[in-house]
């Protein structure tokens, strides 16, 4: 990162890592408008949503 010089070993985390600095937060949840960095942070909040938990035991999920 030509900002931080944090490195990284694939460049699609270098493009995930730039929104840190440029504040950019292109992934948002449809249900309550909070913006994440990554789809994969989006992925996590929406579980805020449904109701979804991941089971440690075998790296399912299932719901209470």
């Amino acid at each position: 990162c030509t900002e931080c010089g944090q490195s990284f070993s694939q460049s699609r985390q270098l493009v995930d890592h730039w929104r840190v600095h440029t504040g950019e937060r292109p992934f948002v949840c449809t249900e309550c408008g909070k913006s994440f960095i990554t789809n994969y942070q989006l992925t996590r909040h929406r579980r805020v949503h449904t109701g979804e938990k991941p089971c440690g035991l075998y790296c399912k999920s299932f719901r209470d």
